[in-house]
């Protein structure tokens, strides 16, 4: 969208307004049209829209042509374009992110938990490593802060032992994860920060996923939590079972911890082996080839134009 301002809708206007009914325009004489030339030209008009150009000329007492006819002339001369303060405010895609191993690109998000007091709710903190799905952090907390994101994020990254300069670390806008003290933190330890574009939800894919999976599993408390101390009990069950026994279906349907620690491969050809002597054993039973066990290959977050490999793992998020 164009920014607000003088020239906002100028360069935005793809097409000119219709004629009104029973109009017929008649062409302007080659005077006219170098009049409307030097006006739409004037300081006071250079970067703005004729749609505010004409309504402000006839504040004036002043008449040259049609909305309509001005926005041709500008066409026609290559005049419609962006200029000067007019140019609109772009926000561009976030750099493509992508992770061949555990511990080179983190995601992590904010979410509510209810609490008996309506209008009131605890907030977990969560940190997912997106080549694993593994929960690489947690805290649930009464308040959203910086603080308290940058201290777990620090303690799960010496827990993790990741290296320096090694980690990308992707969130949305907010404040805790945008503030003075995360961002120290993060520079401290030679992290590269992400942040998803203002509004955009699908920018941080895999953290919504987790929080579906979270809020969706059949163990969730059917009602709300009723202190800090049990909000916080429910997701130290949680995450030991998400790791450790949920079989993910975006990564073949191993666990988080199995693939985080490199136990995916040797399980998924173990798979593939058995399913190899079950066709051996009953050939008449398969059509065509067993099912495809081969381990999940790197992963992205803001995949733009990556190979269409790469965009096909990056899709598998829940």
């Amino acid at each position: 969208m164009a920014r607000g301002g003088p020239g906002q809708g100028r360069w935005a206007q793809g097409r000119r307004p219709a004629p009104y009914p029973g109009q017929r325009p008649v062409a302007l004489s080659p005077d006219e049209r170098a009049r409307v030339l030097e006006v739409v030209n004037r300081p006071e008009f250079a970067d703005r829209s004729p749609k505010q150009i004409v309504p402000r000329l006839a504040d004036q007492g002043e008449y040259v042509a049609s909305e309509s006819s001005v926005y041709r002339i500008l066409r026609e001369e290559q005049q419609l374009a962006h200029r000067s303060k007019a140019k609109p405010a772009t926000r561009r895609r976030p750099e493509p992110l992508v992770a061949t191993a555990p511990n080179q690109v983190w995601t992590w998000d904010i979410t509510y938990l209810a609490t008996t007091v309506r209008g009131i709710f605890y907030y977990l903190y969560l940190i997912l490593d997106i080549f694993s799905r593994k929960i690489v952090g947690w805290e649930v907390h009464q308040t959203e802060s910086a603080a308290q994101a940058a201290r777990l994020f620090r303690q799960s990254h010496l827990r993790e032992g990741v290296a320096r300069n090694a980690l990308a670390l992707h969130s949305d806008n907010g404040a805790p994860m945008k503030g003075a003290t995360m961002l120290a933190t993060l520079q401290r330890l030679g992290v590269m920060p992400s942040f998803s574009r203002p509004s955009v939800s699908n920018d941080n894919p895999y953290s919504e996923a987790l929080f579906r999976t979270l809020k969706y599993t059949p163990a969730y408390p059917e009602g709300p939590f009723e202190s800090l101390d049990a909000a916080r009990a429910w997701v130290a069950r949680f995450v030991p079972w998400y790791n450790e026994e949920h079989l993910h279906s975006g990564i073949q349907f191993v666990t988080p911890g199995q693939r985080h620690r490199g136990e995916d491969m040797e399980l998924l050809r173990q798979r593939g082996t058995v399913y190899e002597a079950a066709r051996t054993r009953n050939p008449i039973r398969w059509s065509g080839d067993i099912r495809n066990w081969t381990p999940v290959g790197s992963e992205s977050l803001n995949p733009g134009k990556l190979p269409s490999k790469s965009r096909e793992n990056s899709n598998k998020i829940t």
